[in-house]
């Protein structure tokens, strides 16, 4: 089946439903730190629902963004669409968690130049906001643990600015090797076999997992560049589907497993099911991004303020929180960014007319 793939998909209900699951793996974890109760875990043993859902977010950005760059009209533009797709939105929930979340969590200002000086910092890298004593004695006592996926995700929109600019991108198999080679490094535990690569994490993040994500990451770049070679038949997504099942139980093959074939399975679903009422999930209201940004901090209230909560009350309680925030900070923040994307190029047509 070849499909016109420019709008007719359901990556926002997928998007969506990635940004929930997350809100499902999160909750067992974070009531009494035992990871093991976590849904998936205790099928595969290998992924929770939150790294199946984190790795769903970069396929789709990797097609995304990979088309983005194809389609804008300069490296300029790519980059601005980047930056105020992904900068407003989390500066915001970084002043949020630090300001209002971590006061409340028994968090402290105490030599407050160091602390501020130290998350301007973390700001400016995409990091996720620190404030001492915040959250103390809990587990996973973090403002906004789910923030750090938001590095590495910038990291692969700038090397896919790289790649363009180089020309690179026009050399698909060449971009296809590359990320053979990624997800091949990401089964061998670098950090673990060369130390000495921990000396650039502040610059590359966590080397097994720059490696993973950012195969994963190309993964979807080609399924964008390999598009007029791809077919998303039934037949084809059932097979994938079993092939995807059966690697999920192998600690090595799980990630190049869910990259290959639970991206074709997510590619399949996104472009062949035909359905309205999905593909209009996210075209108007897109929430995906801000329930993402809140739901940890909107969890570890919950769980400060009454510890007997189970994980499937957290998990309600936040997906309706966390829906509700999204929806102010889509309508006050983000949409009013995107609008300003082709503001300029509006303003150059009218002063060319």
């Amino acid at each position: 089946m070849r499909l016109n793939m420019s709008r007719a998909n359901n990556f926002g209900v997928l998007r969506l439903l990635f940004a929930y699951l997350v809100i499902v793996a999160h909750s067992p974890e974070l009531v009494d730190g035992n990871a093991s109760r976590e849904l998936l875990t205790q099928i595969f043993g290998t992924i929770t629902f939150g790294g199946l859902a984190v790795d769903g977010f970069f396929l789709i950005s990797g097609y995304l963004i990979t088309k983005s760059f194809v389609t804008s009209q300069s490296n300029l533009d790519y980059l601005r669409k980047r930056v105020l797709r992904i900068y407003p939105g989390y500066v915001v929930a970084f002043l949020i968690s630090l300001l209002i979340v971590g006061p409340i969590s028994g968090g402290h200002f105490d030599g407050i130049s160091h602390v501020l000086l130290t998350n301007l910092k973390r700001l400016a890298l995409l990091q996720s906001p620190e404030l001492p004593g915040a959250f103390e004695g809990s587990h996973y006592p973090a403002l906004n643990g789910s923030m750090w996926t938001i590095s590495y995700e910038f990291r692969c929109y700038l090397i896919v600015l790289l790649l363009g600019t180089m020309g690179a991108l026009s050399k698909r198999w060449a971009v296809l090797a590359g990320t053979a080679l990624m997800l091949a490094l990401s089964t061998m535990e670098l950090d673990a076999r060369l130390p000495w690569l921990r000396s650039i994490s502040a610059l590359t993040g966590d080397v097994s997992q720059t490696t993973a994500l950012t195969g994963i990451f190309g993964v979807g770049a080609c399924f964008y560049l390999f598009m007029d070679h791809l077919r998303y038949q039934g037949v084809a997504a059932a097979v994938a589907a079993v092939l995807f099942l059966l690697m999920m139980f192998s600690p090595l093959l799980a990630t190049p497993g869910l990259a290959i074939f639970g991206g074709y399975l997510l590619f399949w679903f996104a472009f062949a099911v035909r359905s309205d009422q999905l593909r209009s999930i996210g075209q108007k209201v897109d929430l995906s991004y801000g329930v993402y940004l809140y739901a940890f901090p909107i969890q570890k209230l919950l769980i400060l303020s009454n510890p007997a909560l189970s994980p499937w009350a957290v998990t309600a309680v936040t997906v309706v929180a966390a829906s509700g925030i999204a929806w102010f900070s889509w309508q006050l923040i983000e949409k009013p960014a995107l609008d300003l994307r082709g503001l300029r190029w509006m303003m150059v047509e009218q002063k060319a007319g």
